[in-house]
């Protein structure tokens, strides 16, 4: 099978050649490159994501001063960075407080630079994008309406909305949907993703609860949810997969009645388990549940190998693809050895267990 076919077939509930996988590095050392191979020999799955800030026609460079980059980004907000720094910091939003909300008018979803992935022209991103169908199972991305509020208003903000104004941050939430919701569709057409469809990357969560309760997502956010939902299905989109970090276990039930049809990263940290879920959800699509916190820096071996077994077994007849959230500098070489190694052997459906 082709990683498009595996990936599809996985989600189709049927079984695989193999266990199909979604893996993504923060880096990825030469020593691994020498002992593993090329990065992309990992994965199934590639995520195609559009420049999605509400303001990307504002990003500029204010000033560099000791060390640190003051700019605006996409999403209008002034941050500072430093050079090789993973993360950044909000010195101010753009939606500040007593802002006209009904007034502000993000750029338009269909400007044609979102899509291009950094190159230089239409043809050059076609170019890519077909080698990229060729290699793995394409979906398209967007963020969802907490996250990627909180960039526009502020977290800190936005969760004093969330407790003090719901009726302020549910239109906050829906202003941002709305938003969404245009690039899901565009992305949809522009890169003819229907055969396979857009995953939700909206963190809303910490390793016990979700950063609100299950009445307030109920009141501000399911109704983005199911707006969002509703439209790429309607567009075409075969699936909607949602990626949110932490515990969610109090909204699960909210966001499958939404219809999302997959769920990631699977933290078992966060007591998102695998087999639980596989028990109270037999139809969700699993993706991700190798931990990266723990099994795969800390060992042992034996630990890694029995995780990896896990998933797959829950996979055999479909319904899973095995990744972890994400492989940080923390994790040791020998334990994600030991876990492709087991993806490669353990992870073969051809020949009968």
């Amino acid at each position: 099978m082709t990683s498009h076919e595996r990936v599809l077939t996985a989600c189709a509930f049927q079984r695989p050649d193999r266990i199909p996988r979604y893996d993504q590095f923060w880096e990825f050392p030469e020593s691994w490159r020498a002992e593993l191979g090329p990065e992309g020999n990992f994965t199934d799955v590639a995520i195609w994501v559009p420049n999605e800030g509400t303001f990307p026609t504002r990003t500029r460079t204010l000033r560099e001063e000791n060390g640190w980059i003051y700019e605006i980004d996409m999403w209008g907000r002034t941050i500072r960075r430093r050079q090789d720094a993973y993360f950044c910091e909000t010195l101010e939003t753009p939606l500040h407080e007593g802002v006209d909300i009904d007034s502000v008018q993000f750029d338009p979803a269909t400007l044609e630079d979102r899509y291009l992935q950094g190159l230089p022209s239409g043809e050059a991103l076609d170019a890519a994008l077909t080698e990229a169908k060729r290699r793995y199972c394409v979906f398209g991305k967007t963020g969802g309406p907490y996250l990627r509020t909180t960039y526009v208003r502020g977290e800190t903000q936005f969760l004093l909305d969330i407790a003090q104004d719901p009726k302020l941050a549910k239109a906050l939430a829906d202003k941002m949907a709305e938003h969404l919701v245009g690039l899901g569709l565009y992305q949809l057409h522009r890169w003819s993703l229907y055969e396979t469809g857009i995953w939700i990357f909206d963190d809303m969560a910490y390793n016990t609860n979700p950063m609100f309760s299950p009445e307030s997502f109920e009141r501000i956010f399911l109704p983005a949810y199911r707006r969002m939902i509703a439209a790429y299905k309607q567009a075409g989109a075969r699936y909607v997969f949602l990626h949110s970090d932490g515990n969610i276990w109090p909204l699960l039930d909210m966001l499958i009645d939404a219809g999302i049809d997959g769920l990631n990263p699977l933290e078992r940290r966060a007591g998102m388990h695998p087999a639980l879920l596989r028990a109270r959800y037999p139809r969700l699509i699993l993706a991700g549940g190798m931990c990266n916190s723990d099994t795969l820096i800390n060992g042992p071996r034996g630990k890694v190998e029995a995780e990896a077994r896990e998933l797959i077994d829950i996979g055999r007849d479909g319904g899973v693809i095995i990744g972890t959230h994400s492989l940080s500098p923390e994790v040791r070489l020998e334990y994600f050895a030991a876990y492709d190694q087991v993806c490669k052997i353990y992870g073969d459906f051809t020949h009968a267990r």
